[in-house]
């Protein structure tokens, strides 16, 4: 088992930041390795040459190959993110347009269709929502974000879902409700990954 955490926030002293340090200290003592796309400087535009890779279905620029050999060794996949506009950052969305590609994460072609590749790989979602969980429910905005991602990226590409669990009401006043919107984020998802862990061993 590895747990590969991957966190979208330019501001190390970010809550992004504090729920990823601590999942860590939750996932202890299993293998987890953090990616922090803002401190590692990725370079989320989709070029040119990411273009022709897709279509190729290969020679992917060096950068992303980098993030394919670090996915590749995880068995777990937590992204921890703020909600922008009831979805991901672009930071993170370029991420995926760039990394989660034809070839690699998924084979289509006019002849064969869809071939998910990804089926190792458990991903889980944290996202870190501004406004209360009604907000989100009379809006259908929660349904739309898991929509978008764990069907349209996470079943396509055939990865299996794991555990989602928003933090809530993130910059309200009280630290302590978000403290406790924090434990039990990083409680959902960690018992997630221990219980898949103790079913693999």
């Amino acid at each position: 088992m590895h747990t590969l955490l991957v966190a979208t926030n330019p501001d190390p002293q970010s809550l992004t930041h504090h729920v990823l340090e601590k999942l860590k200290a939750a996932l202890h003592p299993m293998s987890v390795e953090a990616a922090d796309l803002a401190k590692e400087r990725f370079d989320p535009a989709f070029t040119l040459a990411d273009r022709r890779a897709y279509h190729e279905g290969g020679n992917y620029p060096a950068d992303i190959v980098s993030e394919h050999r670090r996915l590749e060794r995880a068995t777990d996949l937590v992204l921890i993110f703020p909600v922008y506009w009831w979805s991901m950052p672009a930071l993170l969305k370029g991420w995926i347009d760039r990394v989660f590609v034809n070839g690699w994460a998924f084979e289509h072609s006019p002849t064969s269709g869809l071939r998910p590749k990804l089926q190792a790989l458990t991903t889980h979602l944290l996202p870190i929502a501004g406004d209360d969980s009604g907000a989100y429910e009379r809006h259908g905005y929660e349904e739309a974000l898991r929509t978008q991602i764990e069907h349209g990226i996470v079943d396509y590409c055939g990865s299996r879902r794991g555990a989602t669990a928003f933090i809530y009401e993130s910059e309200q006043a009280s630290s302590e409700a978000t403290a406790r919107s924090v434990d039990r984020a990083v409680r959902i998802i960690s018992g997630a990954i221990h219980a898949r862990s103790r079913t693999l061993s």
